[in-house]
């Protein structure tokens, strides 16, 4: 049987809904051409979303796996993590088999994204559910006619029972740059990473998969084209200054982001550039 692919209202925007494997599920909005959730056939829900998330583009959607592009957080004079994530995509493309559902969405430069960072660009984002796992391509392609550099990032916000119970594997050995620490560099020193407090921190150069450690809700994390890891939990203060977080939100996430945050990625005019993010519930 072909898995189906529908349109639904999600909170008053435009957003699909891959019907997947044995009840299986995944919803990308066109507003941001974020993935909102990811159902797994036992029925848990593996990305968090705010319940106090904003749907109508003022501001990013909390939650989920927003496109951070072409800035990365803070590092240049653009909006915070750039300015995709309030932007409308369109669909490129959908197509289903008998095991896997799939979606792409598109945006390009306009007068807007010009007056901004003025460059000539298109970018698609790529939602492929399985049974057990999504895959999240995100592709730039350089319509211009002069390079230009990006940093960015897919920002996946995991969900967890108590973030205080998970473990990540799979970073020791590398060195980071922690926020929480004036933008100390540090070498990863443990075999897992245990969330006791605010984390802030971009791994380098990791090519190793990660393990998230969290009873049934486990899940492998494997990155490809985005060289740093981003591992991020803004913890109790930092959470109660988030207006569209609730209180108690930093104890059920952990974002696990694949980025390229160090190292600015230069791209040729008539050139393409590819990342990918894989989640595998274990």
């Amino acid at each position: 049987m072909t898995l189906s692919i529908e349109t639904i209202d999600f909170h008053g925007i435009e957003a699909l809904r891959l019907n997947g494997p044995r009840g299986s599920s995944a919803t990308i909005s066109r507003l941001g051409g974020q993935v909102l959730s990811w159902v797994t056939p036992d029925g848990r829900e593996r990305l968090y979303l705010s319940e106090r998330a904003v749907f109508d583009g003022s501001v990013a959607i909390r939650g989920g796996i927003p496109v951070c592009f072409p800035q990365f957080a803070g590092l240049g004079k653009l909006p915070k993590h750039g300015f995709l994530r309030t932007r409308m995509w369109s669909v490129v493309a959908r197509r289903s088999g008998e095991d896997y559902a799939l979606v792409t969405l598109g945006i390009a430069d306009d007068e807007e994204t010009r007056k901004l960072w003025p460059h000539a660009f298109k970018a698609e984002i790529t939602l492929m559910l399985e049974v057990d796992r999504i895959d999240l391509e995100f592709s730039v392609e350089n319509t211009g006619n002069a390079p230009f550099d990006f940093t960015g990032a897919l920002h996946s916000y995991l969900r967890v029972v108590q973030v205080e119970d998970v473990a990540l594997e799979g970073l020791r050995g590398h060195d980071y740059r922690d926020a929480t620490a004036g933008d100390r560099i540090v070498r990863e020193t443990g075999t897992e990473l245990i969330v006791e407090g605010e984390v802030d921190r971009v791994y380098h150069d990791v090519r190793r998969p990660q393990l998230l450690k969290a009873g049934n809700l486990s899940l492998g994390i494997q990155s490809q084209g985005f060289p740093d890891v981003v591992v991020w939990n803004p913890w109790v203060d930092k959470c109660a200054a988030l207006a569209d977080m609730p209180a108690d939100g930093w104890r059920h996430m952990l974002c696990i982001e694949a980025a390229c945050a160090r190292q600015p990625v230069v791209l040729p005019p008539g050139e393409e550039w590819y990342g990918r993010q894989t989640l595998v519930a274990v």
